[in-house]
This record gives structure tokens, sequence and C-alpha cells, in this order.
């Protein structure tokens, strides 16, 4: 583990504060909020994560500090989890009982954020997660602690799989990551596709890691899908595109967990025609132009969903614990569900019962090499899906929290 140095910068005008009005902020422990980035800093979801969520917490202390003038301090801690949720589940554990953190966000992987949202159960902390999309965590394994702000497996494949379905595309194949992750998306989008009139004729699985994706492409082109659905992430989203592209795949490529930095690794050339679903994209409108190029100048990229929502999410919490006047947990988190989310991430965002973060979705249509303009200009957003329309009824959750 290892302190972020650029918190004590961002909170020094804090710092200052609490020594002043300490006796005004008696329900915050310690007069410190402290929050946990629990990030994958070196593994396949390091440019999903990493660096990136660092800069975006960091951005998201500095703001509220700057913005809020808060009557308490706050710090921020990183770990690398190392995609192992033992090694997750261990350093929550230290962060909770001996370091004094209130809040754990990104928490990419989602065996990690499963094994991570019952520590902070035990403890009675919070954990928003960003990084992670599994559904578990807001149906079977709901927990009153958790909040699933970011994105879901369910609101980018019914996003995604329902618009491409309704366009005409029928017959889906899907290459599917053997583990959580690609097991819920690619559930969650057969349901889509079913619903809009669909069908999956064929389905084949590959281990996190897989290096060489000749094989699995050749099969689903064998198959004679209209659509090659990828039920992956990271690198192994990059490898399998990049296999389709070799072999002159020329079925619709819908990777069902990209994202815009996965294009800029792929690269127009193969990356063009691919259609994508996030809950941000950096060009949209003015306010997200402006906060987009300050992470630009510190990261030399354009942010993605999972970087606007780690931003979104720190800021909702530490806004939530400054009106409350406590870092309790229920106390804030009941807060939150009352509380419409406005900000560079979403509009009329709002937290449900079940912890899920609704939101709007867009699905995103990969430029030509020839139509981008700009750097980072890859892709045209070619339909909004309201929240209420990407993700299921409350009705449908099988949270035990839900009544």
């Amino acid at each position: 583990m290892r302190t972020f140095a650029g918190s004590m910068v961002a909170c020094a005008l804090s710092c200052v504060l609490a020594g002043q009005v300490a006796a005004q902020t008696p329900g915050i422990s310690n007069n410190v909020v402290k929050i946990g980035v629990l990030a994958d800093m070196s593994g396949v979801f390091q440019d999903l994560s990493g660096a990136n969520s660092e800069t975006a917490a960091r951005m998201a202390i500095e703001d509220f500090v700057n913005n809020e003038k808060p009557p308490f301090k706050v710090e921020l801690v990183v770990s690398d989890h190392q995609n192992k949720p033992d090694i997750a589940v261990s350093r929550v554990r230290e962060w909770y009982d001996v370091d004094g953190v209130d809040m754990v966000t990104d928490a990419i992987n989602s065996a990690v954020a499963l094994a991570v949202s019952g520590v902070t159960r035990d403890k009675n902390r919070v954990l928003m997660v960003t990084g992670a999309g599994t559904t578990t965590l807001v149906n079977e394994q709901c927990s009153p602690n958790t909040v699933l702000y970011a994105w879901d497996t369910h609101g980018i494949s019914n996003a995604l799989a329902g618009s491409i379905t309704r366009s005409g595309k029928k017959n889906w194949y899907f290459l599917t990551v053997d583990y959580a992750l690609g097991q819920a998306i690619e559930k969650d989008a057969t349901q889509a596709i079913v619903a809009a009139g669909g069908k999956v004729i064929g389905s084949r699985k590959h281990p996190t890691g897989t290096a060489d994706f000749s094989s699995f492409v050749l099969s689903a082109q064998s198959a004679g899908p209209d659509v090659i659905g990828l039920a992956n992430a990271g690198g192994d989203l990059i490898n399998s595109v990049k296999a389709a592209r070799d072999f002159g795949i020329t079925q619709t490529l819908a990777p069902l967990a990209a994202s815009l930095t996965d294009v800029h690794a792929i690269g127009l050339d193969a990356a063009q025609g691919m259609i994508l679903v996030e809950g941000f994209y950096w060009n949209r409108d003015d306010e997200s132009r402006a906060w987009s190029q300050r992470f630009f100048k510190q990261r030399n990229r354009m942010p993605i969903m999972l970087q606007a929502g780690l931003y979104s999410a720190i800021t909702s919490y530490l806004k939530a614990v400054k009106q409350t006047g406590t870092d309790d947990p229920k106390t804030v988190l009941d807060h939150l569900k009352t509380t419409e989310i406005n900000d560079v991430f979403a509009k009329g965002g709002r937290i449900r019962a079940d912890g899920r973060m609704i939101h709007d979705m867009y699905v995103l249509a990969v430029k030509k090499p020839a139509d981008s303009r700009i750097a980072w200009d890859y892709v045209d957003i070619r339909e909004t899906i309201p929240g209420s329309s990407a993700y299921p009824p409350l009705s449908e959750s099988k949270c035990p929290l839900v009544k």
C-alpha cells in the first residue's frame, strides 16, 4: 500500500480548516475522511484502472476541497490488488481495521469486487464500485454498504445488444472470457438479443490473458453470424479484435465491455465500424470537454467512463459526508439514495435501493480514420439510451434488500 502524496496537497486547505472547526464535525471520526482506490496497477486492466484511477481520484478531492471548503481533512490511499481476490481482501481489511479508510472505490475485476463487498459489509464501511460491472452486486449478493456506480454488464449489454439487434442484425456468436465478467455479459446480452427478436447461434469461452485468438475468431467466422459479440475486456478484448481484423472478419464486432481506451490501443484502422457503449464520452458537451482536457494534461489520454465514474463517485460521497455532517455509512448512503446526481459523469443519476446507480448510456460508432479530425476523436454518439431503459426495473431485482 502507498499513501497518494498528491492527496496531502489536495487537502491542504481542509487540513487548516479542520484544526479550526473540528468541534463542528463530531460525526466524522478523527475529523478525517479517507478514500481508498483499489486498482489494477500492473495487470491486464491497468489501462482501465491503475494510474488513471489515481488521477481521477486526485482531481475529485482537489475539486471538492477547493469548491466545498469542507471542515474536515480528506486523504487518499491507493493499492494494487493484482487481480487476486485474496490480496484485495487482505488489503481492504487492513485499510478498514488499521488505516481508518471510510470508502473504497474502483475495485476493477468482478471477483475482486464481490470479495471486497463482503468485507465492506462486515466492517460497515462504504464500497462504491466503478471498475467492475457484475450485476451479482445488485442482485443475489447485494449489500447495504455497496453501490455499483459507473456501469454494469446489464446496462452495457442491454443497450448495445438491443440496439444492434433492432437494426436488423439478428444472429450472434459470442467469444467469452471464462470468469464472472464474461459469463454475466453473455447472459445479459442474450436476454437483450432475444427480447429484440434475435438469437445466439454459438459461443466459445477463452481463458483470461489469451495471447492467440486465431482459433477463436475462426470458429466464430465459420458459424456465419451477423454479429460477433466479444464478452471480454482489457488485453483480451484488444487481442481478439486485432485477430479478427488480421483474419479479415467481415461480421460486425460488438465489444460488450469496450472503452475509448481500447479503441485507442487497437487503432482506427482495425477498430473502425465497431459499435460500443459507454456511460461517458469526453467530447459529449462543453462540460465533459473541459473536464477531460484537465485529465488529458495529466495523463496524455482522454478519460473514459471508469475514470469519470470514479471522479463522480468520490465527489458524490464527499458531498454527502459534508451535507450530513457524518461519515456513518448508513446515514451517508441513505442521503445519496435520495439525491439526484448531476455532474460531468451523470445527468439525473440516482442510486436505487438495490445499490445500482441509474444513468444514461451512449451507443458509440467508431469512425473511419479519415473522419477523425483531432486526437482521440474516435467515435460518434449514435444513440442515447435513457437510464430507465438501459437498466431493468427495480421490480425485477433479486436483491434481498428490495421490499
